[in-house]
């Protein structure tokens, strides 16, 4: 079964998918991120653009075949639209369709988008009424233990 883990209070969604898939990458883990196109193409940027010796290698879903099949992290505004990987970071408003092809799921919520914090609930609440087990980390916690 999926694995579903909340990740709250983060302070900016974008800058931390984008730290959480170099994290991901330097373990050897594949993974795939969902959400708005406007997101995605930020986080694309932002990616490009993380230090002057580091490099997040990525590619949006729609590119290059061989580039998609080569990245470790792969930018998709519908992740049923690729193969699975080992997971999926959802920066999303909803539940992604097929999210229960991954082995693992991790939700991004906001500190102090309300709006945001408010959907990620219904998502929660969605989760576990499929009977997922839900795993929940508080970032600010996480931050000042």
């Amino acid at each position: 079964m999926t694995e579903v883990a909340f990740h709250f209070n983060a302070p900016d969604k974008l800058a931390y998918a984008c730290r959480f898939a170099r994290k991901a990458m330097r373990h050897g883990v594949r993974v795939v991120v969902t959400g708005q196109a406007a997101d995605l193409d930020a986080l694309d940027r932002m990616m490009w653009a993380v230090g002057p010796t580091e490099f997040i290698a990525h590619a949006m879903a729609h590119g290059d075949p061989d580039v998609v099949e080569a990245s470790p992290v792969l930018l998709a505004a519908d992740p049923q639209s690729v193969a699975p990987r080992e997971m999926l970071l959802n920066l999303g408003e909803t539940v992604p369709v097929g999210f229960d092809q991954f082995a693992k799921v991790v939700e991004v919520v906001s500190a102090s988008d309300e709006q945001d914090r408010q959907l990620a609930r219904t998502r929660w609440r969605q989760y576990a009424s499929q009977g997922f087990e839900i795993v929940r980390h508080d970032l600010v916690l996480k931050d000042n233990a």
